[in-house]
């Protein structure tokens, strides 16, 4: 009877509650594909890519449908580009050709790790790199990129701080004909895992095997509903719901990602449990916290709801599966969830209101519309704060924000698909620039001395 049971609550979670597996993510190590000569190194980085991964969508395609999961999205991850090479801005756009052409040529939806660590200091080719990173999400369809600018260890780069916000801006005006989606393509992070499924910020780090397949699940509906009914409970009695249904979630991730890997032959990396939401209606982390008891998401209360939840999913996610990891808890980007959206068109959801709940998310600022004409000194300091955020409290945080070429607060872009849409939200217009300027290293926070 019991199992049973678990039978249907498995068949109602995938047919009405929006349970998928997120992304099923090829990691690839290219340490072995570059030398001196540029274009010999970018075809070895295609060849490797297209081989290791020419059974990933047909693979990922026939579990799927054997044990109805959906997997929705295919993805590979590679060595940050800028640690395995050195290049001029027109040698990184070989590579950034040939990372897309191979995504194009496996069939998967995305490709990460055109990607610069530079938490403490930037080479010449760094800044290069840097200088190249708009072209690149430019002149590409399926690549992503990142930029790691600030551990708990070493402080934060200011001075690659400084140079984000005239790159994004840069890559919004190249990509104005498709609102500045090149923007949706391109994270900054502190304290950037090196295991990470999910996109923009995926990348295949240095401490990782040859291959590996990482597994990012969502699942907000499910822990909505599951919250559903408990309207006299405790918020004890919530966070031990939301935990038991993150386990079942986590499970279903494991069995799929296990398979995957088995009928590959590559080894099993990690399950990400993320609650990632989309823009189908009751997809919506911010309709959890609805169900919590708030009125609308960016309530007082936002906060402390979000931080539970959290906890909570990765506490039921450790039970689960031996091997958690990536970014897992609760994701908060506005354009993937139809009750941020509404939330943020009510001037309840503020920009401030969503960095602050960034301290307790999995990550940070994700997917926010500004207005196009958002100095670059602004955005820089935008990142700024938030590096200073995971910084201090040794999390991971990032920014992806699309300063939406031509358009102003209240407008609404639209990339489609799960980027979804954003109504371009306002910002603080006092000046940050004096600050940015100065540049140098944020030293590393002290932890062995609190009060």
């Amino acid at each position: 009877m019991a199992i049973y049971k678990d039978v249907l609550e498995t068949i109602h979670m995938l047919e009405r509650e929006h349970l998928d597996i997120r992304t099923t993510t090829m990691g690839i190590s290219l340490l072995d594909c570059f030398g001196r000569d540029h274009r010999e190194s970018s075809r070895k980085v295609y060849d490797k890519i297209t081989r290791l991964a020419e059974n990933l969508v047909k693979v990922a395609d026939e579990v799927g449908d054997e044990y109805g999961i959906s997997i929705v999205n295919k993805r590979l991850s590679v060595t940050p580009i800028a640690l395995a090479a050195a290049g001029s801005t027109e040698e990184w756009l070989l590579y950034a050709k040939a990372l897309d052409n191979a995504a194009r040529e496996v069939g998967v939806d995305i490709i990460g790790g055109f990607s610069a660590l530079v938490h403490k200091g930037c080479t010449k080719s760094d800044e290069s790199f840097i200088d190249a990173i708009p072209y690149a999400l430019s002149e590409t369809s399926s690549l992503c990129s990142s930029i790691n600018l600030g551990s708990t260890k070493s402080g934060i780069n200011m001075d690659a701080v400084r140079r984000m916000g005239p790159m994004i801006l840069k890559t919004a005006y190249l990509t104005r004909e498709e609102q500045s989606f090149g923007c949706a393509k391109f994270v900054a992070f502190a304290n950037a895992v090196e295991d990470n499924p999910f996109m923009a910020g995926a990348f295949h780090g240095i401490g990782e095997a040859e291959n590996v397949i990482n597994v990012g699940v969502s699942g907000p509906g499910v822990v909505k509903t599951a919250l559903e009914g408990m309207e006299n409970a405790s918020v004890d009695e919530i966070a031990e719901t939301i935990k038991q249904t993150a386990f079942k979630i986590t499970r279903a991730g494991q069995l799929i990602g296990r398979e995957v890997s088995r009928r590959l032959g590559i080894p099993f990396g990690i399950l990400d449990l993320s609650l990632a939401p989309t823009p189908a209606i009751g997809d919506s982390v911010a309709e959890i916290l609805e169900v919590m008891g708030l009125e609308r998401c960016g309530a007082h209360g936002s906060t402390a709801a979000l931080a539970m939840l959290t906890d909570a999913v990765k506490k039921g996610g450790i039970m689960a599966s031996g091997h958690v990891g990536g970014l897992s808890g609760a994701f908060i980007p506005v354009s993937e969830d139809n009750r941020m959206i509404a939330a943020a068109q009510d001037g309840c959801l503020t920009f401030d209101k969503l960095e602050a709940m960034t301290s307790v998310c999995s990550v940070g600022l994700d997917m926010i519309a500004i207005p196009g004409d958002t100095p670059a000194e602004t955005i820089s300091a935008m990142i700024a704060d938030e590096a200073a955020i995971g910084v201090i409290n040794n999390k991971t945080t990032a920014v992806r924000v699309i300063p939406v070429y031509g358009m102003k607060e209240g407008d609404t872009a639209d990339w489609g698909g799960l980027f979804g849409s954003a109504p371009v939200m306002g910002i603080n217009r006092f000046d940050s620039s004096r600050f940015i300027e100065r540049g140098g290293r944020m030293p590393a926070p002290v932890h062995s001395f609190k009060n």
